[in-house]
């Protein structure tokens, strides 16, 4: 319901020589003509009159820029900003006449009120969508490269906000094409930030734990939030898969003496180190992770699950020259099936060096780093390779005995001819 004050006031504004002047005076005085009760009946009663009154596209468009100071001034009102906000663009989308002349406007509107009134609301998949149709090639309104940068990076994280990493995806391949234009320290940051994040959300760990810690270093960022990077980095680093890879970016973020203030650190270093990892500890570490990072994989495991069996499939492999799969899935919690399944996929994608012996069941591992090249973790075969390392120290032992031998019968001749029996 229209408050009577503000009723009288729209119906005396046509019979006034300057409409437009007529209008932005009640919208300038619209807190003293309207009531909490009645603001958002009155914002609409505002705007129905201002585009039935034939004001033309100038005068329009002034009226509308009052109104938008209007709307902003009134603070705290994230829902009279998405309804009259709303209210407004169905209106312009209405009048044809002016809509192709208002395209400022309607962007202001849209990305200025609704949108972040929307966020205001944590509703942030509407707060993409709504900013998804901000119009941003324009012949009416001057865009460049920055505005649609400032944009795309909020639709981003909007999507991520909601897990969205597919459409967010979209909108940051939008974002690569034009970075390079950009100088803004901070649009730059938040570009990198985004992409770590899709990684991250994406499973991409090892991408996302480099990028994490790229993004730790920038002066842009204050040291909170760079040790809270560097934590994410951590994280994603131990999820990442096993591998020469990964080892390298467990060395960078080990070595980083800021690591050691972290709570990810004890996990850190045993990874780094190439140590067991108890459950307990792997229970401490997932209350820390978000939840795309505990989801479930295609084999009915987590993300963490996995990453530990192979993680401590290596630590066996610094351990043993070799072991049973039965004895290697009980230290690793799996059957033996699953053990050797797990070893065969990393020695496999050449992330981890030996052989399997199905006849035995047996698996033997190759001291030394893989390569993480596919198909370079095969070994020789280890059973032939330890009968000839066998034989091998057999000879040498009969080489270090002739030797002495002969050094004996050089020197005491008549001893070694009393003593020596020969056969």
């Amino acid at each position: 319901m229209v408050s009577p004050q503000l009723a009288k006031a729209l119906s005396e504004a046509p019979q006034q020589p300057d409409q437009k002047t007529a209008y932005q005076t009640i919208l300038s005085n619209v807190k003293t003509l309207s009531n909490p009760s009645t603001i958002t009946d009155d914002l609409v009663a505002i705007t129905d009159a201002i585009f039935s009154a034939s004001l033309g596209v100038v005068d329009t468009r002034a009226v509308l820029a009052t109104f938008i100071s209007t709307l902003r001034a009134l603070s705290n009102q994230d829902d009279l900003w998405i309804q009259v906000g709303t209210h407004i663009l169905s209106t312009i989308s209405s009048n044809p006449s002016v809509a192709s002349s208002l395209h400022e406007e309607v962007a202001i509107i849209r990305g200025d009120l609704i949108a972040t009134a929307y966020e205001a609301n944590e509703d942030f998949l509407l707060a993409a969508k709504t900013l998804s149709e901000v119009p941003l090639d324009s012949s009416q309104r001057r865009i460049t490269d920055s505005d649609k940068v400032a944009i795309w990076i909020r639709i981003v994280r909007n999507y991520l906000e909601v897990d969205d990493s597919t459409a967010a995806e979209m909108y940051l391949n939008k974002l690569k094409n034009v970075m390079h234009t950009i100088d803004n320290a901070e649009q730059q940051l938040h570009f990198k930030l985004s992409a770590a994040r899709i990684q991250d959300s994406k499973r991409q760990f090892l991408a996302a734990a480099q990028s994490y810690y790229e993004i730790s270093f920038s002066s842009a960022v204050a040291e909170e939030e760079r040790l809270h990077t560097l934590s994410m980095a951590i994280k994603c680093a131990i999820l990442a898969p096993a591998g020469p890879p990964r080892s390298r970016v467990l060395g960078w973020l080990y070595k980083d003496e800021r690591s050691a203030g972290l709570e990810e650190y004890g996990m850190l270093e045993k990874m780094f180190l190439d140590r067991l990892l108890a459950p307990s500890e792997v229970d401490k570490f997932a209350k820390g992770l978000a939840p795309h990072q505990l989801a479930t994989t295609s084999d009915g495991s987590t993300v963490l699950a996995r990453a530990v069996v192979e993680h401590n499939l290596l630590g066996a492999s610094r351990l043993y020259a070799n072991i049973g799969f039965e004895e290697l899935g009980l230290l690793l919690g799996l059957d033996g099936a699953k053990a050797e399944d797990t070893t065969a996929k990393m020695i496999e994608q050449g992330r981890l060096k030996g052989s399997i012996d199905q006849i035995d069941r047996m698996i033997w591992f190759d001291k030394g780093d893989a390569s993480g090249e596919k198909g370079s973790g095969r070994a020789d075969v280890l059973v032939g390779k330890e009968i000839r390392r066998w034989d091998g120290n057999v000879q040498a032992l009969a080489e270090d005995l002739e030797r002495l031998t002969d050094s004996l019968q050089s020197e005491f001749p008549e001893f070694v001819a009393a003593q020596l029996a020969v056969a």
